[in-house]
C-alpha cells in the first residue's frame, strides 16, 4: 500500500470508479458494517437498512466524488478526502485494519472496504432526483472530460477572473477535478506561465490549454493515476502516471524541452512547478 497525505485527483478517482464497476455492476449488497461513523460527514445510521439487498446499476464520478447508483433510485456518495481508499477484496478479509471504517459485502463474493486514516473522506446517501441540487454538487463547474467542454467554454470562464491562471483552473466552481499535479502539467503542455492573469489568456491559448488539460487527465487515467502519497487503485495496486511528470516534483532538474532547470514557487499555499523559458 501507498500511504501519506495527498488528496487523490480526478484521474485517481476515475480509475477507482472503472476498477470497481468491472466487478460490482449488477451485484447486490448483502451486508454493511460501519465500524466508525465520525467521518467528515457522520455516516447515517440509515445506511445499513437503506442499501441492504439493493442492486447496483452503475458507478459514476462527479468531480472527485464516487457515485454508486442503485436500481431503486438511491445513490451512495463517497469522497476519498485526503487519505481515503477503497479496497476491493475477492472475499471477506481475515481481519480488518484499524482505519477500515465502512465495509460493504456483495452477493458475488466481493468485499469493498472504505479505509481512511485521517477521516476527511465521507460515505453518505442521496436520492437520484436530489443530486443536481445536492450541497456537494450544486456549485460545481463543468467536467473537463465532457464532450461539451472545450476551449471556448474555458475562455468564457477565464474572462471573469484576474486571479492567476493556475488558481482559476483549480477552482472547482470554474472547472472540476484539476488538482495541483495536473494543473502544473497542463500549463506546461500549453506553454502558459502559472502566474499569468486568467483574463489575459487569449482565446487561442484557452483552446490549447483545454486540450492540454484533457490530454493530461486522459493520459493519467490510462496510466492508472498517480502513486504520489496515499493513492492506490481499488485493487490495492499503485498507478504509474508519476513516471510521466514533465514538471511536477522536478525542481532544479532539466526541462525536457529546453534543458533549463525546472522552478518551484508557492502559490496559494501549494507548490507550483514550471519552466521559466518554455512557459510565458
Amino acid at each position: 500500500m501507498v500511504s501519506s497525505v495527498a488528496m487523490p485527483e480526478l484521474p485517481e478517482v476515475e480509475t477507482v470508479c472503472r476498477g470497481l464497476a468491472a466487478h460490482l455492476i449488477n451485484a447486490s449488497i448483502t451486508q454493511i458494517v460501519v465500524r466508525r461513523r465520525d467521518l467528515r460527514v457522520p455516516v447515517t445510521r440509515k445506511l445499513e437498512s437503506a442499501l441492504k439487498n439493493k442492486k447496483l446499476a452503475s458507478i459514476t464520478r462527479r468531480a472527485k466524488y464516487i457515485l454508486f447508483h442503485f436500481t431503486d433510485g438511491q445513490v451512495l456518495i463517497i469522497h476519498l478526502g485526503m487519505s481515503g481508499r477503497l479496497l476491493l477484496h475477492k472475499s471477506l478479509p481475515v481481519k480488518y485494519l484499524k482505519h477500515d471504517h465502512v465495509i460493504l459485502e456483495w452477493a458475488n463474493g466481493y468485499t469493498l472496504v472504505f479505509n481512511d486514516p485521517r477521516r476527511f473522506g465521507l460515505v453518505t446517501l442521496s436520492s437520484e432526483s436530489d443530486l443536481p441540487t445536492h450541497v456537494f454538487f450544486r456549485d460545481l463547474g463543468p467536467e473537463p472530460l465532457d464532450s461539451t467542454w472545450n476551449g471556448k467554454v474555458l475562455y468564457r470562464a477565464l474572462q471573469t477572473s484576474s486571479a492567476p491562471i493556475k488558481s482559476v483552473i483549480m477552482d472547482q466552481r470554474k472547472l472540476v477535478g484539476v488538482g495541483n499535479i495536473y494543473a502544473c502539467e497542463a500549463l506546461f503542455a500549453a506553454h502558459i506561465h502559472p502566474r499569468r492573469s486568467a483574463r489575459c489568456i487569449t482565446c487561442k491559448e484557452a483552446e490549447l490549454l483545454s486540450r492540454s488539460i484533457q490530454n493530461v487527465l486522459q493520459d493519467a487515467i490510462a496510466s492508472g493515476g498517480s502513486t504520489l502519497r496515499d493513492y492506490v487503485r481499488s485493487s490495492g495496486e499503485a498507478g504509474y502516471f508519476q513516471h510521466h511528470f514533465r514538471v511536477y516534483g522536478r525542481q532544479k532538474l532539466p526541462c525536457g524541452v529546453c534543458k533549463k532547470p525546472i522552478v518551484m514557487v508557492r502559490q496559494a499555499g501549494r507548490s507550483t512547478f514550471f519552466c521559466r523559458h518554455c512557459q510565458q
